[in-house]
């Protein structure tokens, strides 16, 4: 990617879509011609996010955007409203999306998941899954991407490999995953985590009910041979960004544990963005905040036909704005 490119992003002021115009900024040949939103108009991105030091263009309406002079269009935009862009401008630029309107392939389980119709069910299989390590030659071949939700992203890049490999069994995997707040969106109710400082709240919420479980059933079906069966809890924590998950699996292969860190290290040694840990280093919050790595480590149990696998990455960068300027970086 070394000619200049201009891009627009609408649903430029909630948490992904002001993470994405801020990565964008940094990038010397990228230029942001647009920036749109729903209730904002006429006003400066800085004042949304200090990070922002680049003059960029005052915010406008979502619907004044034109595709004049804009090479991708970024869609930062809730579910139900990203497709009536998407129905708008298909087929006159390239678009990655990043809401959930176009990661899922069958129309009745969009249906069902996100209590809607889809305006343009015909367009769900041409939209390439954005996974960037896992489906990157795809990516590189479509004009159109949908950006992989935070949770799955965690999920899918360490238990694809295992699967495809036949490491691990597709039968009682167990998921229990953790996210900062900002991956409930800005309409949150942080009263809900924050009574008082010293006074802390963390949950569980819609377990084995969440949106994210058909999309990750969906992938990891594609790369098992035998139906997949997993549960899901997710969490909130009193924290802005990062997410963690820690999934427990069966071995399908008498294999050691150095065994399985040796193979996806190798599975993933092209890729700067996913690092194994095989040490004592400590898998926190604290080394995947900010950046757009996913880091695994993976653990003994105490029985041998077991394995514990812990993912972790910044839900806004890796589980959102990153990974979609990994696929703008692939297309351009």
């Amino acid at each position: 990617m070394q000619n200049n490119h201009s891009v627009a992003v609408l649903g430029s002021t909630g948490y992904v879509g002001l993470e994405l115009v801020y990565l964008l900024s940094k990038i010397n040949n990228i230029t942001i011609k647009f920036l749109g939103s729903e209730n904002n108009n006429d006003n400066d991105i800085v004042n949304f996010d200090s990070r922002i030091i680049k003059k960029l263009p005052k915010i406008k309406h979502n619907s004044e955007f034109t595709i004049k002079d804009v090479d991708i269009l970024f869609l930062a935009l809730p579910h139900k409203i990203s497709q009536e862009f998407v129905k708008k401008y298909y087929n006159q630029i390239k678009i990655i999306d990043l809401s959930a309107d176009f990661r899922l392939d069958d129309h009745d389980i969009y249906k069902n998941n996100y209590d809607t119709d889809h305006i343009c069910p015909e367009l769900l299989k041409e939209f390439v899954y954005g996974l960037y390590e896992i489906n990157h030659k795809n990516i590189k071949n479509s004009n159109n991407i949908a950006v992989p939700g935070c949770y799955p992203t965690s999920i899918l890049l360490p238990l694809i490999p295992l699967l495809e490999e036949q490491i691990i069994k597709s039968s009682n995997i167990i998921i229990d995953s953790k996210s900062g707040y900002s991956g409930a969106g800005k309409n949150f109710n942080k009263n809900n985590l924050f009574k008082t400082n010293d006074d802390l709240n963390f949950y569980n919420y819609n377990t084995n009910n969440h949106r994210h479980i058909c999309e990750i059933n969906q992938e990891l079906n594609k790369y098992s041979l035998e139906e997949i069966e997993f549960s899901f809890n997710p969490h909130i924590l009193p924290i802005f960004r990062g997410l963690m998950s820690t999934m427990y699996c069966d071995l399908k292969k008498d294999i050691s544990l150095e065994d399985v860190n040796f193979f996806l290290k190798n599975f993933y040694n092209d890729f700067e963005n996913i690092k194994v840990i095989i040490d004592d280093q400590r898998l926190d919050f604290n080394i995947v905040q900010n950046t757009n790595n996913c880091i695994i480590k993976c653990f003994k149990h105490y029985t041998k036909s077991k394995i514990i696998i812990v993912s972790a990455i910044d839900n806004l960068q890796k589980g959102a704005a990153g990974q979609a300027i990994q696929c703008m970086r692939a297309i351009l």
